[in-house]
């Protein structure tokens, strides 16, 4: 079963690079190189350490965020899910933070906070967090009420039922969240990039379209791209291995 896994996502990556090679080819436009190229040129970005340079940058606001994202958001997702009335108080922020065009929020950012690293690592945390609150939330206000109400006949504690029954049943769906949360969180650290300072990653890809390079473009675009995935793999695996009993199963299998 792991193996057949593995064999399909080799499988869905050969499609996808395969048929960028051939739109490449054809091509779809001049500024749109061959997959091939792309890593020609994704190659020479590591070889002269540019890529390095560039992911020191873009990885301080993006694990920053990520953390501040994760911690809070977690907490106040707890918070919404077992209280009412901070339901009603904080949810509306999150939801407006969800739904809002980010593109149009930056601004407002820099003349508060400048060009530097603050700004970005906000524009992580509007991004990510909402996710994570909404999806923990969510989790805890799904706990059935009969574990609740066993809890409760057991004579527990709010604290004891809270750690005990609503956080291990709830955490399955609070670490998809937590994923979730970090994917966009990557999306939020590009941006930035892009629309506040050209650092890191985001300078290699404004620099290379205004001199036409299209190949060291597509090259950054694809290094953040496979860096998600791997950096998204790695936390199902943990997933996987710190929920082995809630883990559901395919219909067919």
């Amino acid at each position: 079963m792991r193996y057949r896994s593995l064999l399909l996502k080799f499988l869905s990556a050969f499609i996808v690079f395969g048929a960028w090679e051939i739109a490449g080819r054809i091509p779809v436009s001049f500024a749109f190189p061959t997959f091939i190229e792309s890593m020609a040129a994704f190659w020479a970005l590591l070889a002269n350490g540019t890529m390095f340079v560039a992911y020191a940058e873009t990885l301080k606001p993006l694990v920053v965020g990520v953390l501040i994202s994760a911690f809070l958001g977690i907490g106040i997702g707890l918070g919404i899910g077992l209280s009412r009335k901070f339901d009603w108080l904080v949810s509306p922020i999150f939801i407006v933070m969800q739904t809002a065009p980010l593109a149009a929020l930056i601004p407002l950012l820099v003349m508060v906070y400048g060009i530097g690293l603050t700004s970005k690592v906000f524009v992580v945390c509007i991004m990510a967090m909402p996710v994570i609150v909404l999806n923990t939330s969510g989790a805890v206000r799904n706990t059935p009420a009969s574990m609740i109400e066993m809890g409760q006949a057991f004579l527990g504690t709010k604290l004891d039922v809270i750690l005990k029954i609503i956080l291990p049943a709830a955490s399955p769906i609070i670490f998809a969240g937590l994923r979730l949360g970090v994917s966009a969180g990557f999306i939020g650290a590009i941006l930035s990039e892009l629309k506040i300072t050209p650092t890191g990653v985001g300078d290699i890809i404004t620099y290379s379209r205004s001199i036409a390079d299209y190949p060291s473009m597509y090259a950054a675009i694809m290094s953040i791209i496979v860096l998600a995935v791997i950096f998204l793999n790695v936390l199902e695996r943990l997933e996987d291995y710190l929920f082995k009993g809630s883990r559901q199963t395919y219909v067919s299998e």
